[in-house]
């Protein structure tokens, strides 16, 4: 299931997430080679990347990570490691991993900037991803694996949400080998889904007996972030905005809740 759109319009410009989302790539090509520069990659994830380890002081100095064919990441106590939880929401570890969080941002981050502002929403932004790297780091404070990407963050978003638009209507596409259809799911069904799913794949890390049981990916992070949004959004919405974007919605589809 992808979602490609929401049938909930805005009513002003999103300048902001069309700057968020043009930092990403540009941080991608220019800063991390696009991917085709594995020297340039490996150093961004190992240098500006989070290690739960270092910022807790509790995973060995020197201690490798292998990345790849001679390539490893060494746990450090330099001073920018305190930085990372804002470094590293910044980067990605693939194409994938990048045209994912981009897709996902596309679709509900213009929504919730229209319903807090441009400044505002900068700031909610952010505060997500330094709760989503906190609940990553809480997780697991021993790990020396770096962590990158801005999911944490755009959780946040998705959170946000569904606290205020759990009704409106986004368009999932659906492909099952051969079969390709797009179908309108309220936002709730969606949401709630996406974070289910986090939560089941996030649970084997909470066993005492293997915390390293993950599949590569900081569900933990996501978990922590879709939460931070939840509660954080009132604080961050305009109720002017908010009230002027649910009229308007209506008039555009005034057959959709």
């Amino acid at each position: 299931m992808i979602p490609i759109s929401d049938d909930n319009p805005t009513l002003r410009t999103p300048v902001m997430t069309y700057l968020l989302l043009g930092t990403l790539a540009l941080v991608w090509v220019f800063f991390q080679g696009a991917g085709f520069n594995v020297v340039a990659l490996a150093s961004s994830i190992c240098d500006l990347g989070l290690v739960p380890g270092e910022l807790t002081g509790r995973a060995p100095l020197g201690l490798a990570v292998p990345l790849g064919d001679n390539i490893a990441c060494v746990v450090d106590n330099e001073s920018i490691n305190r930085l990372t939880p804002l470094t590293s929401m910044f980067l990605h570890g693939s194409w994938g991993h990048l045209l994912g969080n981009v897709l996902f941002f596309w679709v509900f981050g213009n929504n919730i900037e229209d319903s807090m502002g441009r400044l505002r929403f900068l700031v909610f932004y952010l505060v997500c991803g330094l709760v989503a790297a906190a609940a990553h780091v809480a997780v697991d404070p021993t790990s020396p694996v770096p962590t990158v990407g801005a999911s944490g963050a755009i959780a946040g978003v998705l959170g946000a949400y569904l606290v205020l638009y759990p009704r409106v209507r986004v368009n999932m596409l659906f492909i099952i080998f051969i079969f390709i259809r797009v179908f309108p799911i309220p936002a709730w069904g969606v949401l709630l889904w996406w974070f289910v799913l986090q939560v089941i794949t996030g649970l084997p890390q909470l066993m005492t007996l293997r915390p390293e049981v993950s599949g590569g990916v900081a569900v933990w992070a996501h978990i922590g972030g879709f939460v931070a949004g939840m509660v954080l959004i009132k604080l961050f919405e305009n109720p002017r905005y908010t009230s002027k974007r649910t009229t308007w919605r209506h008039r555009m589809h005034p057959n959709h809740p």
